[in-house]
């Protein structure tokens, strides 16, 4: 197989993972278990000396980092419209995902490993408590996404395909759960990831991950 992705459950690579289910094409999907560190070894950190994932591999050439991923998986396969091919319409499906990357995601960064911002426990305490409360604010913005769209009448985020967008929402709505944010408290966007969840190459990805996809505990 010409193209290989890494990637870990319940991780970004998600969102990748997803294209490449929904793309139809064969493609090799090889499991890196962070919580035992197999993003350190030596043979990863050959592929991304980040010791990051994902990485999608393609004829030997690395690609990291989900934007860049998704923006190339959009031009490989553009028969599959994961992005609007050009104009305001794929600028502002750019500017969602771009957000979502560099804002949503490491907001919970800073909820789920606070450690890395602070190695007094007191002040990882208070990072964690801050970023928790600035995500469920994020939350909102996700689900105002979501509602903007509908009133477009779009099937899906960024028109009437599928694709990296909706991925994400449903990865970030997930972590949202694991935050302590009870997803159910945002009804349009928790309804609009439950159909993100049951589109077929979603599922199947799922199914592969072994995902719950609401963790949220009262």
């Amino acid at each position: 197989m010409s193209l290989t992705l890494y990637f870990a459950p319940g991780a970004c690579s998600f969102v990748p993972h997803c294209l490449l289910e929904a793309s139809g094409v064969a493609y090799e999907p090889i499991m890196v278990k962070l919580h035992k560190g197999e993003q350190y070894d030596a043979a990863y950190k050959a592929i991304n000396p980040r010791s990051q994932v994902p990485v999608l591999v393609d004829d030997g050439q690395a690609v990291t980092q989900i934007v860049a991923i998704c923006s190339y998986l959009d031009g490989k396969f553009p028969q599959m419209g994961f992005l609007p091919a050009s104009g305001m319409a794929r600028a502002k499906a750019l500017e969602a995902f771009a957000w979502m990357n560099n804002t949503v995601h490491p907001t919970f960064t800073h909820v789920f490993m606070p450690h890395k911002y602070s190695a007094s426990a007191d002040v990882q305490a208070d990072i964690k408590a801050h970023a928790v409360e600035t995500y469920r604010g994020l939350m909102g913005e996700l689900q105002t996404l979501v509602t903007d769209a509908q009133a477009r009448g779009d099937a899906w985020l960024a028109g009437a395909q599928f694709g990296p967008l909706d991925a994400y929402v449903l990865t970030l709505t997930r972590w949202g759960s694991i935050a302590g944010i009870n997803p159910e408290g945002y009804p349009a966007l928790w309804a609009f990831v439950q159909k993100v969840a049951a589109h077929p190459p979603v599922q199947r990805v799922i199914e592969r991950e072994r995902l719950q996809l609401n963790l949220f505990k009262a």
